[in-house]
């Protein structure tokens, strides 16, 4: 048996360290360690409620709009504040602007150009990979970036910059719009859509939105080789490499719900674990028994929750927390929202092999097609010179919680208020969520229990299996820890 370290990886967004017992050529245990200390939420304790409108988005400058979202519903719920059928379309676009082009960018910048090492050139497909995915020169960043970019001027036109905006309010949003600028919204939609059916799928959204079954998207690669779309790359590669049998973690997944319509959510709120299940927030606590915090007397929910950082701390390796919902470890991101709101397809990858680096890209690219179809409709709703924010003051006395969906997973804020003051504010990020420590029953985090397994090829020192597993994830380091 042998212990390696990897470490610092590239392409991923913070600071990461993996700690890795091998044996036998495969990973036997993992310890994922978060070794930068943040202090947020120890910012934010003393200063004026709407304070949290400011510093929040400045956790990251990736999924700021994510933060802040969370911050102006934790603060809506505080002081009981709807917002205008305007607000809730502008949020929504704002919001699913950041979140694709997360997606966008993981998958070319910072997946796929893995599967164009050298490692892999004894591979028929490697040459053409290469070609298309290596780091700066492939020719997709020539395609990806501009294309990028224009999409990018949804966030301008609606909330005035990116990142760090503080259009989004408790009320909804304060940048309204013209005729011409919603026209302008429409525009973008549809040029990134036709990018997608020429450059990513190779094929119409509907028809790529209309497979329904692990068998459909099989005879579907059969139809379009190897250079047909970078989604067939993709496939091509995965079924070479048997991606679907790598980096499988709890299979229990929990979405909060995003993207709110007049009735629903465009991808509902819920719990699965071998079927449907209620999600109740109450259920949610972080275990501090191996993060360099000062202990308590276990387990407690974020309202009661303290974040006192204590680098002796023992049994700690890590600044990240552990989340637990009912004390259970769960996996949050695209994949996990899919299987939730019951996609055909990727409830039948899930339910075949559970979750595994294949399946979370496939949910994040399903993701991006089904929600750059449901910006069209909001476009069009929104209705020029009538409101798109209320207006309230927060109480004295109050608390609130902030749940969303960023492009990572479940994001959440809880905020307690006393004497006008925030008295308590604490965050759980997507990636505290699936980077998580062993809890105080020795049980590993969604990453940890992913790695168990990986191969590693003689001779590597940072395995590639195990940086496929973790890129699956799309990690974020800097929101993991506060």
């Amino acid at each position: 048996m042998s212990r390696r370290i990897v470490g610092p990886f590239n392409r991923v967004e913070g600071d990461l360290e993996v700690q890795l017992e091998i044996r036998d050529a495969v990973v036997e245990n993992a310890w994922v360690v978060s070794p930068l200390y943040r202090g947020f939420e120890q910012i934010l304790r003393g200063k004026p409620p709407a304070d949290a409108l400011v510093y929040t988005p400045r956790i990251c400058g990736i999924c700021s709009v994510a933060q802040s979202v969370a911050a102006a519903r934790a603060l809506a719920d505080a002081q009981g504040l709807d917002m205008p059928p305007n607000g809730r379309l502008a949020l929504n676009l704002i919001l699913a602007n950041e979140n694709i082009a997360d997606h966008l960018s993981h998958f070319y910048l910072f997946f796929m150009p893995d599967f164009a090492r050298d490692i892999y050139r004894d591979q028929p497909w490697h040459d053409d990979i290469a070609r298309r995915f290596k780091a700066v020169s492939g020719s997709a960043t020539r395609q990806v970036l501009p294309a990028r970019a224009e999409w990018l001027h949804i966030m301008g036109i609606l909330a005035g910059k990116w990142p760090h905006s503080l259009a989004i309010q408790p009320g909804g949003t304060t940048r309204t719009i013209e005729g011409q600028e919603q026209a302008r919204i429409l525009s973008i939609i549809f040029a990134f859509r036709r990018f997608l059916e020429e450059v990513l799928f190779g094929d119409t959204l509907d028809n790529i939105l209309a497979l329904a079954s692990v068998a459909e998207l099989d005879a579907w690669l059969e139809r379009h080789p190897l250079a047909h779309s970078d989604f067939a790359r993709f496939l091509h590669v995965s079924r070479s490499l048997e991606l679907d049998r790598l980096g499988r973690a709890s299979d229990t997944f929990l979405s909060y719900g995003v993207y709110p319509g007049e009735a629903d959510e465009l991808f509902r709120r819920g719990l699965w674990r071998d079927g449907a299940r209620i999600f109740d927030p109450a259920t949610i606590s972080e275990d501090l028994s191996h993060s360099w915090m000062t202990q308590g007397s276990g387990p407690a929910h974020p309202y009661d929750g303290a974040t006192e950082p204590d680098a002796d701390s023992p049994g700690g390796y890590t600044w990240c927390k552990a989340p637990r919902l009912d004390g259970a470890v769960v996996e949050v991101g695209a994949l996990a929202r899919q299987v939730v709101d019951g996609h055909a397809l990727i409830r039948d990858l899930a339910t075949q092999s559970g979750g595994n680096v294949r399946n979370r890209v496939i949910a994040r690219l399903l993701e991006i097609a089904r929600v750059v179809d449901a910006m069209t409709p909001w476009a069009r709703a929104l209705r020029p010179r009538e409101p798109f924010c209320h207006h309230g003051k927060p109480p004295a006395e109050a608390q609130g919680c902030g749940l969303t969906e960023a492009a990572r997973g479940s994001l959440g804020h809880w905020l307690r208020i006393r004497d006008g003051r925030i008295h308590n504010y604490q965050i759980i990020a997507p990636t505290t969520w699936n980077f998580s420590p062993r809890d105080a029953g020795g049980t590993p985090g969604a990453l940890e229990q992913a790695l168990v397994g990986a191969p590693v090829r003689e001779g590597e020192t940072d395995p590639v299996a195990v940086q496929h597993i973790v890129r699956s994830f799309d990690p974020c380091m800097v929101c993991t820890v506060h």
